[in-house]
């Protein structure tokens, strides 16, 4: 609990109140520039406690757009002082050679260097990264990944993977059911809700609708459910429905839960659903040879796993397929990256030995209405 209020609580909160501290004297010197020193010193001090108090909690949209603000500011400055460092550095005669023959180009430079001291530039620049955020976070587009396998199969196979909607916090609800009808005209062999469909904040009437909907969805052998770390509502003190409830609504939606156990498909497919990881925690789930003991190993195997973890223990029990979400790749630029780089599974597809792990960037956002890094989506997976 301690690092927890640390990372979410005191960490964005101290980074806000510093950062605005300085930027808040960048906007004094300019707006008010005969303002005395002390009663300057004393406003700032006054705005980044303001600050600070209003980013104490890292999950909301406030906080987000703040510590953006705040991180536009500081690569404004870090630049425009980059820029005054190479102008020091020629000599007279060529700035005088540049005023005069690139007049247009110092009127521009001009411009930016007011919108930089005025406070504004950053003010734009943010606006303008969130608006598109929004904005992204409102369409949900088609991913399509070809699948080719050396297995003998009869026929070609399209796999519907569905993770993360976190339904009734975020996006319009409308789009649930017009993206819903468009999955349904696919046409899909198989459906596959990977998790995290609903979370703490989404009601009971919501959880309910959210799965008549996806249970609606036409589709050859079903639809195929694992659970996600959010779906119970484990990280709230007031749930809005009960575990019992949650499997009841999925079930009498004829929705298939696959919990440590595999089902055979037609004559090719086995698809298999391991319970969550629950962050990190692997202990007290089935491992995938446990989950494949009895399995026809003729058949293309699926593992539905909401985290993208395990790959090596998956690949060794011969999945030939893993599919997860989880992740949002990222959501917020440069979450994603800086996952990446750590190497994590993050967003698209990838590959260990003989198996291929496709994660999902989910059908919509968590936390912040707000997506700057890839796209929201559902996945077609077509089996060759």
């Amino acid at each position: 609990m301690a690092v927890y209020y640390l990372m979410f609580r005191a960490l964005p909160a101290a980074l806000a109140g510093v950062c605005s501290y300085f930027y808040v004297r960048r906007l004094l010197a300019f707006w008010k520039p005969e303002m005395e020193k002390r009663r300057a010193r004393l406003l700032n001090v006054v705005f980044a406690l303001v600050f600070a108090a209003l980013c104490s909690n890292f999950w909301s949209a406030r906080t987000m757009v703040i510590l953006h603000l705040l991180a536009v500011a500081f690569l404004v400055e870090l630049f425009a002082a980059l820029l005054r460092l190479f102008f020091r550095r020629r000599n007279r005669t060529e700035r005088e050679e540049h005023r005069k023959k690139g007049w247009k180009k110092n009127r521009l430079l001009g411009a930016a260097g007011f919108l930089c001291r005025c406070g504004l530039l950053p003010v734009l620049i943010t606006a303008a990264m969130l608006g598109y955020g929004a904005f992204n976070m409102g369409r949900i587009v088609r991913t399509e990944y070809r699948v080719e396998t050396g297995r003998r199969m009869g026929r070609s196979y399209k796999l519907v993977l569905i993770t993360d909607t976190h339904y009734g916090t975020i996006q319009d609800k409308e789009l649930l059911r017009k993206t819903a009808e468009e999955i349904d005209g696919e046409g899909p062999d198989l459906v596959v809700l990977a998790g995290d469909i609903v979370e703490e904040g989404t009601s009971k009437e919501d959880m309910e609708e959210v799965f008549r909907v996806l249970g609606g969805i036409g589709s050859r052998y079903g639809v195929y459910y694992v659970y996600g770390n959010h779906d119970r509502q484990p990280y709230t003190d007031r749930p809005t429905y009960a575990d019992s409830e949650l499997a009841e609504a999925i079930r009498e939606n004829g929705i298939t839960i696959l919990e440590d156990e595999a089902v055979e498909l037609g004559e090719d497919l086995l698809l298999s659903g391991r319970a969550d990881a629950a962050w990190g925690n692997v202990t007290g789930r089935a491992s995938p040879e446990e989950i494949l003991k009895d399995a026809d190993r003729d058949r293309f195997i699926i593992m539905a796993d909401h985290q993208p973890v395990g790959v090596s223990e998956n690949a060794a029990a011969g999945v030939d397929l893993l599919i997860s979400g989880h992740t949002h790749a990222g959501q917020m630029w440069p979450i994603g990256v800086f996952s990446e780089l750590f190497g994590t599974l993050n967003y698209g597809e990838y590959r260990e030995g003989d198996c291929r792990i496709i994660v999902s960037s989910g059908f919509t956002g968590w936390g912040y209405p707000f997506r700057t890094e890839e796209h929201c989506e559902y996945v077609v997976i077509r089996l060759e």
